[in-house]
Parts: structure tokens; C-alpha cells; sequence
């Protein structure tokens, strides 16, 4: 994979982790980090030496602490539509995925942070990790999805409340309310537990998973009847050499060896 500014890669075992490296700015989201995602994933879609990817932040801080303030003053209507438009085609990019993305949350996850978050296929974070979309503080809303997907996660009643009020909530709380899957003790331990999680989800069948993914997306996007495309991925998955090996592992009571085909 190509060299980033503002990324760092490291690929372990087929669990990519790509950490935002601009601990300076508390990992804020700019401009040129949010196209450094787009390459990123469009070598993961394809790239048969990653299975699965955690995203997390450089230090102790933060995540993503939101967007970079600097660029986002110098908007006006239509680059802001612009704007949004993109951070949301990347953000579409990881939530389609069709390989397991996990988010290692450690400190905060602000605006376009929390966006990022909830981009992903699940999230854990270590207990100082604070949550919120404050955009209203700047006379804006979230436009990389907040919206939408905030509300699907968490429920009409409480997103609303957290994007008009802009406060944050913590770990624990987050995991109450269904946006955060696990809390780890520390940071060290929130990376054993990311790759312990996705090691687990590596050893299933490659094409199931992503199908999986799918269907589940397919619940949110009005445009699908979500119960068809699991019929059909169902489908596709009972023609697939996986299913004849995950089968035949099952009555010879061995493990599988998938290859993803």
C-alpha cells in the first residue's frame, strides 16, 4: 500500500490498523487525511493481504477530535455541499466494506470523529473516550452522516437530544445506549481486544462475512428491500466453494478452511 502523510499502516497476520497520525491537532479530520482514507480503502476493497481493519487515533487523546476548524471557516453553500458530499462518499466507502471495520476509540471522538466512528462496523473504546457531534456550537449540523447514522444507532429521540444540546457522553454511557460494543481498560488493552475480535471474525468465511455486512446495510439505505438481499446473498453464498468446505468441516468435525471463494 502507498505511503501516507497523515496514516499509519501496519498490516498483522490480515488485520490492517491504520492509525491517524496527527496527534498535534488531536487527529483532527482535514481535507488531505479524509482523501488519504479514500486511497486506503479503495487498496482494501481488493487487497487480498487484508481480511479486516482496525482504525483508531495517534497518542492518548483522541481518536479524531473532529474536523479541522481551519478549513471548515472557509466554507461557503457550495463548496460546504461539496464538502459534506465527500466526507460522506468516504465514509459510505468503509460502511460498505465488504471486510470487518472496527474502531479502537481512545479519547475523543468529536464531530467528524464521531462520524468516523460510526462509519465502521463496530466500535470499542478505553473509558476516557468521550463521544458528541457538536456541531451546532459552530452554527452547523454533522455532514458526514452524523445524522443519519447517529439516529440509526442510538435512536431518534436520544441523537436528537445530543446534536441540538452538542454535549458529549463517555464510554460507559456510549455502551449503554448501543453506539460502542465494548470497553477495554486501557489503550493497550483496546488493541488486544480489536485484534482479538477481528482474529475471531478472520477465521469465518470470507464471503458470508461481507454478505453479512450487506444485508445488514441494506436495512438503513431505503433503496433495498433488506429481506431480498439477504435472500439473495444466502443465494450466492450456497453456490460458493466456502460453503461446500464449511459444510463438509462441520460433519467431519474439523475446523474450515476458507479461501474466500
Amino acid at each position: 500500500m502507498a505511503d501516507f502523510e497523515n496514516l499509519q499502516l501496519a498490516n498483522e497476520n490480515g488485520v490492517l490498523t491504520i492509525t491517524i497520525n496527527r496527534a498535534e491537532k488531536l487527529n483532527a479530520l482535514n481535507i488531505a487525511t479524509i482523501e488519504e482514507l479514500r486511497e486506503a480503502f479503495q487498496d482494501i476493497y481488493d487487497n487480498n493481504e487484508v481480511k479486516s481493519v482496525i482504525l483508531t487515533g495517534a497518542g492518548e487523546k483522541a481518536f479524531v477530535a473532529g474536523a479541522d476548524i481551519s478549513e471548515i471557516s472557509e466554507l461557503n453553500e457550495m463548496n460546504g455541499r461539496k464538502f459534506s458530499e465527500n466526507g460522506q462518499e468516504v465514509f459510505e466507502m468503509i460502511e460498505k466494506c465488504h471486510k470487518p471495520v472496527l474502531a479502537a476509540v481512545n479519547g475523543f471522538a468529536l464531530g467528524g470523529g464521531c462520524e468516523l466512528a460510526m462509519a465502521c462496523h463496530m466500535r470499542i473504546a478505553t473509558p476516557n473516550a468521550k463521544f458528541g457531534q457538536p456541531e451546532v456550537n459552530l452554527g452547523i449540523i454533522p455532514g458526514y452522516g452524523g445524522t443519519q447514522r447517529l439516529t440509526q444507532l442510538i435512536g431518534k429521540g436520544k441523537a436528537l437530544e445530543l446534536m441540538m444540546t452538542a454535549d458529549f457522553i463517555g464510554a460507559e454511557e456510549a455502551k449503554s445506549l448501543g453506539l460502542v460494543n465494548h470497553i477495554a481498560e486501557n489503550q493497550e488493552e483496546l488493541m488486544t481486544l480489536a485484534n482479538a475480535i477481528l482474529s475471531k471474525i478472520n477465521s469465518k468465511a470470507p464471503l458470508a462475512i461481507g454478505m453479512v455486512i450487506d444485508s445488514v446495510n441494506a436495512y438503513y439505505t431505503g433503496e433495498e428491500n433488506g429481506y431480498q438481499t439477504e435472500a439473495n446473498s444466502f443465494a450466492a453464498c450456497c453456490k460458493s466453494e466456502d460453503f461446500k468446505e464449511g459444510t463438509k468441516a462441520f460433519l467431519e468435525k474439523r475446523a474450515a478452511e476458507f479461501k474466500g471463494e
